[in-house]
């Protein structure tokens, strides 16, 4: 009965205190030999910079709009609408998902360079994602509208840039993405049942997985791929830097 009642009590620091630390803390510990000791924390560095940025305006539009809210007395205050907590959270799902991203196989044998027509084969993927979202942009699936919309220019940024080195890295990037996706879907539902953040139907699809909104599924999901699409893609270039120089000091006259 105690443990149900702390629980019920739970706000949302103790939440990232309870879920999200002791994964993290668990990764960090149990890592091996650090690999690309410049270019790992670098690329989750600006990878935590630019989650917030890029995250910030959406969720805070989300917010304010009354897709979701969260309970009352789980959040310390708020910076614009959203809780600080929230905020902490676009740092730490970065450095959650990189270092489970560090104990699998990145390094790719891909040689630098994409061809035009790969460059394009790539923002078209990523226009249909756009033209999804905007299919989805009704009040009955703004969730899922704006998600779409939202995640599609990063998607088509970093697949124009290299989605056949993503594809040579296929099995790394499924299990980069699936397995922080399903243990954050997971303690994502937790949190739903404790109150500690709620969602307005009207602004949902009404479909769910085991008591999850398949928006907060996809949310977990995209985030992910994101990060971790970003981090290959990072990682395949910083480990063939000399071989990027001498590709861009040929497509520079300054650099001859």
């Amino acid at each position: 009965m105690s443990a149900g009642v702390a629980l019920a009590a739970l706000t949302y620091l103790e939440f990232h205190l309870l879920f999200v630390l002791p994964p993290l803390v668990a990764l960090l510990v149990l890592a091996g030999p650090v690999e690309r000791p410049y270019a790992g924390p670098l690329g989750v560095a600006v990878l935590a910079v630019v989650a917030v940025v890029y995250t910030t305006p959406w969720d805070n539009h989300l917010i304010a709009t009354g897709v979701w809210a969260y309970g009352e007395g789980t959040v310390a205050f708020r910076i614009w609408h959203a809780p600080i907590e929230e905020y902490l959270f676009f740092v730490l799902q970065p450095v959650l998902t990189s270092l489970w991203l560090a104990r699998l196989p990145t390094a790719s044998d891909y040689e630098f360079g994409i061809s035009v027509p790969q460059r394009a084969l790539g923002l078209l993927g990523g226009g249909l994602v756009a033209a999804l979202g905007l299919f989805f942009l009704a009040e009955s699936t703004y969730y899922l509208g704006t998600l779409l919309l939202w995640a599609s220019p990063v998607l088509a940024i970093q697949w124009a840039f290299g989605w056949p080195v993503l594809w040579e890295r296929r099995r790394t990037l499924a299990l980069g993405v699936g397995v922080p996706t399903a243990y954050l879907a997971a303690v994502d539902r937790i949190a739903i049942e404790l109150g500690i953040w709620t969602f307005d139907d009207a602004f949902m699809t009404g479909l769910a997985i085991f008591g999850l909104p398949i928006e907060e599924l996809l949310f977990f999901a995209l985030t992910n791929v994101f990060l971790v699409q970003g981090l290959l893609l990072f990682w395949w270039v910083t480990d063939r830097w000399e071989q990027v120089r001498t590709v861009w000091n040929r497509r520079t006259p300054t650099g001859s």
